[in-house]
């Protein structure tokens, strides 16, 4: 290890340190001042909300790692929804089909973003907004304006549990150690971080920098499309409005758990943590009334202040 990664690591192991202290802090504060709060059925309750959001955050921070951005997390869950409630009737195609095609519409999605990218040499935050715009405007094409019903019980099943243990909270589990296992053990995951890093020494090496960035926004659409069909199966409808500002929680919970909007520095532990922290803050705000409201000016000082300690972290 060299004397410039070891500061790093550590600066990197404080921070993750400093998220877990204040998740104890908050979660002992909701436990003094709100009886529901340390029951099971209310943590239960946060693990499935946040496993949505979670699934998210890990796919973005592929994108962030690489100092891209993805702005339309929420337009393509709304998408990747649509398509597979329109596949998911009862008695027309097996389970795997619509669970499939979800799957397939967000991959081609953060794969256009990537193309565009890279290719078409346009900025990631113009691109990926105009991806928003498009990808709510198919799903509202495709579904007539309005909640697309009538889904399977094979498919709507997915929300509910495996013994004690939500479905969606094991996909996000599931994403979170495959993730985790690929940035630190294979090369790919390797050339992500020296991409963000410094592209231009990454590319003197020898790494394919546009194949990277394109694998990192075609892995945050496939996740993407993968949350879109999580959550057609927890609301049973595919519904074109849904996941309106999830990028916002989710680009926060990543930011906040450490990885940088400049790039080269994240993992996906400390993106665990962000989603855990947004998710138990959303949960105390609900369980002490305050008004959503308030809440969405909560969740803005957050975002502003996780972006202004990414910044300030980068220029230390």
């Amino acid at each position: 290890m060299t004397a410039t990664t070891r500061p790093t690591l550590d600066r990197n192991l404080l921070h993750r340190l400093g998220i877990v202290a204040v998740l104890v802090v908050i979660a002992g504060i909701l436990s003094a001042t709100t009886d529901s709060f340390a029951t099971g059925a209310n943590l239960t309750n946060v693990a499935r909300q946040v496993s949505i959001n979670g699934i998210l955050a890990v796919g973005v921070t592929f994108v962030l790692l690489t100092g891209g951005v993805d702005l339309s997390l929420g337009s393509v869950v709304a998408l990747s929804g649509v398509t597979c409630a329109l596949f998911a009737h009862p008695g027309e195609y097996p389970l795997f089909v619509p669970i499939c095609v979800g799957l397939l519409t967000g991959g081609l999605c953060g794969l256009l973003n990537g193309v565009l990218v890279t290719r078409g040499g346009i900025a990631p935050f113009i691109v990926t907004l105009g991806m928003m715009t498009v990808a709510r405007g198919l799903a509202l094409i495709f579904s007539g304006g309005k909640p697309v019903a009538d889904m399977t019980p094979a498919l709507t099943n997915l929300a509910g549990d495996f013994g004690p243990v939500p479905i969606p909270v094991l996909c996000f589990a599931f994403v979170a150690v495959l993730s985790w296992l690929f940035l630190g053990r294979f090369r790919l995951g390797r050339h992500l971080y020296a991409v963000g890093g410094n592209e231009q020494a990454a590319r003197a090496a020898g790494v394919a920098v546009p194949s990277v960035k394109r694998f990192a926004y075609g892995i945050c659409g496939l996740l993407t499309g993968l949350a879109g069909v999580v959550l057609a199966a927890r609301i049973t409808t595919g519904q074109p409005n849904a996941g309106q500002a999830y990028e916002l929680d989710a680009i926060a919970a990543v930011v906040i758990g450490g990885t940088s909007l400049s790039g080269g520095v994240g993992s996906v532990l400390g993106t665990i943590l962000g989603v855990l922290l947004i998710g138990i803050i959303n949960n105390g705000l609900d369980l002490q009334g305050v008004s959503s409201y308030y809440q969405a000016v909560i969740k803005g000082v957050i975002i502003v202040g996780a972006v202004w300690l990414d910044r300030r972290q980068s220029r230390s």
